[in-house]
């Protein structure tokens, strides 16, 4: 049954609905532990239902955990729903460089044009062989490791290895994090975007009137944050403007999203390029990364996935060093171990939104400025809506006919017209440097230090903490 939102009256209010009992001025805010936020929501759907409310200090919060209430309040943006205004009055703070992120409106169609030309399928295939590049950098380093016998922080190698992708792709500079180079552009987001989360979650923006000595480092990241943003938009529009040529075939995204801008109706300008540049690092590095580590983990726990998924690669894509864009794209079952993945980890658990008119999500009223918490794992890991739904089963995603996956149920990417523009990308780089490690290397441990399942930490998108890796070179 789809929940379609309405105008129409409405039987209940957020106010009227159950929830767990809020704390006098703070509300839920003392039952929430910030770094699990994630989780505390998720239990509170177990025993409330698809519908319920949370407090954040004084303000009444909808949470929506069923898929179809989800689906259809992602589906009713950008002119039904925004991001929390609260999130975009930090972002300002912070020197307001979101880019598509947070923008709204006519500004996020604008911006949604200039990205989507950027990050188009036929246009990440002209950086392939970059991407091979950094693949085969990460295979060596990953090659002297398994020769001295020593740990890989996962997590951290694959950090590494998602900002030198973007760095080349966006930018056309070779950063070479993965032999110990530094990113600084990606060292001042490391310390900006934890503090986007925590802000947007402050009772009280302390900060805006005492700077604690946290405030004064985290405004001088944002400053430098934004010269080299800056520095690099100026270099893009030095290298267009000496070799017109290359506005014919930009040679990287930063090159593309200007002569995007500069077409007489884009609507955008360099602040609005070089925030999305930031944005294209924040999706470039974190979401990816920490996507490939839950893969990779949930595969050495799954003996069988892991065995069908190396296979598959050997078959299709047997020499890293010749990969090809039709061979990733032909790796199914990898990308079915990816899909199941994100069902089962998802990097963004949940999606907050801000009413921009009074609607009616199933039975409930929202009020215009009314916020709106989305669950986005629950019916994905519901038996009553996924077979054996707590295994890792990659096969149901490429299952046909009535045995086909929902794909509404999980929704990693988002919904509707602000679907993940980068979603081709992401998993492009999660094929090739999956099938990378599964060419090269045997997996002789992954796990954390005390064997549990990795602490799941939120952030700005969720991360395993912990992971360690030992492989095996293989022969040939």
């Amino acid at each position: 049954m789809e929940h379609a939102i309405t105008t129409a009256p409405a039987l209940r209010t957020v106010e009227s609905l159950p929830g767990p009992r809020p704390w006098p001025l703070a509300g839920n805010l003392p039952n929430m532990d910030l770094q699990h936020i994630h989780r505390s929501v998720e239990e509170w759907s177990k025993r409330y239902g698809p519908m319920f409310k949370i407090t954040l200090g004084s303000t009444p919060m909808l949470v929506l955990a069923g898929h179809e209430l989800v689906n259809a309040a992602l589906r009713d943006r950008p002119d039904g729903f925004r991001r929390p205004s609260i999130t975009a009055q930090v972002s300002d703070e912070m020197g307001g460089r979101a880019g598509l992120f947070l923008a709204e409106g006519a500004a996020w169609r604008n911006q949604r044009r200039m990205v989507m030309t950027a990050l188009a399928p036929h246009a990440v295939k002209a950086y392939f062989p970059s991407l091979v590049k950094v693949g085969l950098r990460l295979q060596q380093r990953w090659r002297q490791t398994a020769r001295d016998g020593g740990d890989i922080d996962l997590t951290e190698d694959l950090k590494r290895f998602s900002v030198d992708v973007i760095a080349g792709l966006a930018f056309g500079t070779d950063v070479n994090t993965i032999d110990g180079g530094e990113d600084v552009i990606q060292r001042h987001m490391d310390a900006i975007l934890p503090e986007v989360s925590r802000r947007s979650f402050s009772l009280f923006p302390y900060w805006r009137y005492v700077k604690l000595p946290r405030d004064r480092r985290l405004d001088e990241s944002v400053q430098n944050l934004g010269k080299a943003v800056d520095d690099l938009v100026a270099d893009a529009r030095a290298r267009l403007a000496a070799e017109p040529h290359r506005r014919e075939r930009p040679a990287n995204l930063l090159e593309a999203m200007i002569c995007a801008a500069d077409e007489g109706d884009s609507g955008v300008n360099d602040i609005t390029v070089a925030g999305n540049v930031t944005t294209l690092l924040l999706a470039g590095e974190d979401t990816t990364s920490n996507t490939l580590a839950w893969m990779l983990y949930l595969l050495q726990k799954n003996p069988a996935a892991l065995r069908k998924a190396r296979e598959e690669v050997q078959r299709i894509a047997p020499d890293a060093a010749a990969f090809t864009i039709e061979q990733m794209d032909a790796l199914d079952y990898l990308d079915a171990c990816a899909q199941e993945a994100m069902r089962l980890k998802p990097v963004a658990p949940f999606l907050p939104l801000e009413a921009l008119r009074d609607s009616v999500i199933g039975d409930v009223r929202i009020p215009k400025g009314g916020l709106v918490w989305c669950v986005m794992r629950h019916d994905s890991i519901s038996d009553n809506y996924v077979p054996q739904a707590g295994q890792f089963d990659p096969e149901r995603w490429l299952q046909k006919g009535d045995g086909a996956m929902d794909k509404h149920v999980s929704m990693p990417f988002g919904a509707g017209v602000r679907t993940c523009p980068g979603r081709y990308l992401a998993l492009l780089e999660i094929k090739l440097a999956g099938a990378m490690l599964l060419n090269s290397f045997d997996i002789a441990s992954l796990d954390t230090v005390d064997g549990k399942e990795p602490d799941e930490l939120m952030a700005f998108t969720m991360s395993p903490v912990g992971l360690r890796m030992q492989l095996r070179n293989r022969a040939g």
